[in-house]
């Protein structure tokens, strides 16, 4: 009897652990890293949140994207490993995380002047000076 007891905690922890897994799998998570020009930094967050960030809430509420984080460094490091802002986004599903038109249809709404929002996003990228993607995966630890 212990035994069959025994077995089936271990089957019913296995099972928890891979229907976790399943789950945790299904979502795509993306880092965004950018380093910005010498004292720039400010200024591209700012860009960021007033012109990129509503969109993303707007995909957020549509269920396209489960959350973002952005973040800024507190330290500093070496000028070669430097970055000024990361933001990480939690997508539903991996084709998500690449379609490139998952927020073109909030633009209109939310900016009706397309031509300022356009100008205000290339100053943006003007100010960096590099930008990378990261796909992470959480992993179980035992």
């Amino acid at each position: 009897m212990k035994k069959v007891i025994l077995l089936l905690i271990v089957v019913l922890s296995f099972t928890t652990i891979n229907a976790q897994t399943k789950n945790s799998t299904e979502y795509f998570t993306v880092e965004n890293y950018y380093k910005v020009k010498w004292g720039f930094a400010d200024e591209f967050i700012h860009l960021w949140s007033v012109n990129h960030y509503p969109l993303l809430k707007k995909a957020i509420e549509k269920g396209d994207i489960i959350s973002v984080t952005p973040a800024k460094s507190k330290l500093h490091s070496s000028e070669d490993s430097r970055w000024d802002f990361r933001v990480t986004i939690v997508f539903k599903n991996a084709a998500l995380a690449f379609d490139e038109d998952l927020t073109v249809p909030y633009k209109k709404a939310l900016y009706p002047d397309l031509e300022k929002l356009t100008k205000d996003e290339q100053h943006r990228f003007e100010l960096l000076i590099a930008h990378w993607d990261i796909e992470t995966t959480n992993i179980i630890v035992p």
